[in-house]
């Protein structure tokens, strides 16, 4: 059976961390990305002692040079994508939906939304082309539909996902 290749978008903390783990534990090729270089390399150093080959690219999903970029430097390292896992994801600026900005909210949903958009369009173009390939979009529980008015932009901005 051939290794799994799997990239994994906001992979340096919580669902995203959690899933490279079990990901590791299962011998998969790993490519983990998130924001922060030294976070980053942690958790390649922890996934490598658990016998995985991993790697750490730096990426802003919100910009899609980034997303391009890893996506290829995926391919680049292990010669395909097999899965790809969208954690990548943001509760925004806290405090009520009222107390927001356009500013606010618009920094949210370019994580959340448009982040997990253009991590699709780029793993597809990969996917289609090999003729295989699945993906995962993950968001929280506040991806539900709204139950208090004190939450922030966060539920408002992954409701779609769910």
């Amino acid at each position: 059976m051939t290794t799994s290749v799997v990239l994994i978008t906001g992979a340096l903390t919580c669902i995203g961390r959690a899933t490279a783990l079990a990901f590791a534990q299962e011998g998969a090729h790993l490519v983990v990305s998130g924001r922060r270089d030294e976070e980053g390399a942690k958790l390649v150093a922890e996934l490598r002692k658990l016998g995985a080959e991993a790697e750490f690219v730096r990426s802003e999903v919100r910009h899609e040079a980034d997303v391009r970029s890893l996506v290829d430097k995926t391919v680049a390292l292990f010669g395909r994508l097999d899965v790809a896992v969208n954690t990548a994801g943001t509760e925004g600026t806290p405090g009520p939906v009222t107390e927001q900005t356009a500013e606010t909210y618009a920094a949210t949903f370019d994580t959340n939304v448009l982040g997990t958009l253009l991590s699709m369009k780029h793993e597809l173009r990969i996917m289609v082309a090999q003729g295989h390939g699945s993906i995962v979009n993950v968001s929280s529980t506040y991806g539900r539909p709204v139950r208090r008015a004190r939450l922030s932009t966060l539920p408002a901005s992954t409701w779609w996902k769910v």
